[in-house]
């Protein structure tokens, strides 16, 4: 008992102090006419929400909780009593009721299983920015960024109510106005596992004279929620409805810009809205789980596997084929993060797997045996020179190339897959099989993170 009082005489100090200091602090907020001026503004923009209570409050870096709502999914749609945005689900296997409910009991332990795995460690390895020690120590750095594209690119906040009830920070830079042609374009930035649009991907299109929207995954910086897939395509239907119905952006006029894990979004939206202009990839994959195995012990293979299929299936590869528009896929010749086996092993990178998936939906007459293999030989040269090599050993005529596929665009149309090649040679597959690769894949010689420069930011090829 003796102990319980000197405890609880600890607990009472420690509770005075507190509440000290939170009457010190309001006393100086109160005496402080910058704060009080904040607070006013602040007001006016939650009862208001006109557009110069919106810039006035831009001036402010305060806790993003507190900033208004500025779009809600269900602003410009008839969706009202939808939680959720439609993603690609596996077939269901056929089995009779009475097998289908043993089935059932006898995987509930695996399905708790992956369940905790997916919600704890999990969600956290496959997207590390949303761990808030992370975050904390970030922070410096994300106000810099920040304050940045507010002060010097006029860059617009905004938050975004997604249809699950998560809030999503987005940041609009408009150069409408600008005497760059490039500017009546937006691209939409996806960032990748650790990325924030503050000090993100952001900054390539931007500075390639774009206007550029930003935001935060689920769970990152000033979004709300957890980045599981449900998630990150709820956030990803709102950032484009904001970008049709709010700034006035016709789908045609946005590209979809995408880095590493962030090319599940991207190619969700261009599934999803399949009139956009153009789709890049950089860095990116098109499955999870051959990377998930490659960090996570063998013995684990089952369960792993399990997890990421039910839980956290990024199946870039699947949503890509679904779009019918324009692609890019940069790859990067020293990538460490989604190699499977060690960056010097090009053939290990999973950009490769994503671009033959592409090719072999969209041209599956072409992408015959021997065009296959042809790629993959193309794809093993890590360098321009050897790139060369490939395409003049096979003699590549890209004027015969691209008279061959506009000739079949005139008299069939444009919707894929093609039956071009059918009734066509050998040789003649394998050159319209490594001009097709070349004109869908550009190699960038760096490493996973470097950033991509305004440069290499290039427009997707299309007949």
């Amino acid at each position: 008992m003796s102990k319980v009082v000197a405890i609880s005489h600890y607990a009472g100090t420690m509770l005075l102090l507190l509440a000290g200091i939170a009457c010190l602090r309001g006393i100086g907020r109160w005496t402080n006419p910058q704060y009080i001026q904040f607070i006013s503004i602040l007001e006016d923009a939650h009862r208001y929400g006109t557009p110069e209570d919106k810039k006035k409050l831009s001036g402010y870096n305060f806790d993003f909780r507190s900033w208004p709502v500025d779009f809600r999914w269900d602003d410009a749609t008839s969706r009202s009593d939808s939680r959720h945005v439609p993603l690609l689900r596996a077939k269901p296997k056929h089995r009779s009721a009475v097998n289908g409910f043993l089935h059932a009991i006898k995987k509930l332990p695996c399905q708790v299983a992956s369940y905790i795995v997916a919600h704890t460690i999990g969600r956290r390895m496959l997207y590390p920015g949303s761990v808030y020690l992370l975050q904390k120590a970030l922070m410096p750095m994300l106000l810099q960024g920040q304050a940045r594209l507010v002060e010097e690119c006029n860059g617009k906040r905004a938050k975004l109510a997604a249809c699950d009830g998560n809030e999503i920070d987005t940041m609009f830079m408009d150069r409408r106005e600008t005497s760059e042609p490039q500017g009546k374009k937006l691209v939409v930035c996806c960032e990748g596992n650790a990325g924030f649009y503050e000090v993100g991907c952001l900054s390539t299109p931007l500075d390639a004279g774009y206007s550029v929207l930003g935001w935060n995954h689920p769970g990152f910086a000033g979004s709300t929620g957890a980045p599981l897939p449900q998630n990150e395509a709820n956030a990803m239907d709102v950032v484009m409805q904001y970008a049709i119905h709010r700034l006035g952006f016709l789908p045609e006029d946005i590209i979809l810009y995408a880095w590493s894990i962030g090319g599940f979004t991207a190619t969700w939206a261009a599934m999803s809205y399949p009139d956009i202009s153009a789709l890049i990839l950089d860095a990116s994959f098109d499955d999870l789980v051959p990377l998930a195995l490659k960090v996570m012990p063998e013995s684990w293979r089952g369960l792993v596997t399990r997890t990421v299929r039910l839980h956290l299936n990024l199946n870039n590869g699947e949503q890509l084929c679904k779009y019918q528009g324009p692609v890019l896929l940069v790859r990067r010749t020293k990538d460490e993060i989604i190699t499977t086996t060690v960056p010097e092993d090009i053939m290990s990178n999973r950009g490769n797997d994503l671009l033959l998936k592409l090719l072999q939906f969209r041209y599956p007459k072409v992408m015959a045996e021997e065009g296959v293999r042809v790629v993959r030989e193309w794809l093993e040269a890590s360098t321009p020179m050897e790139e060369a090599s490939v395409y003049s050993r096979y003699e590549v005529e890209d004027d015969w190339c691209l008279s061959v596929l506009t000739s079949y665009k005139a008299e069939h149309g444009d919707s894929f897959p093609w039956s071009v090649g059918d009734d066509m040679t050998p040789e003649g597959r394998r050159q319209l099989a490594l001009f097709l690769a070349r004109k869908h894949l550009q190699n960038f010689e760096a490493t996973h993170c470097a950033p991509l420069p305004p440069q290499e930011f290039h427009l997707p090829w299309h007949l």
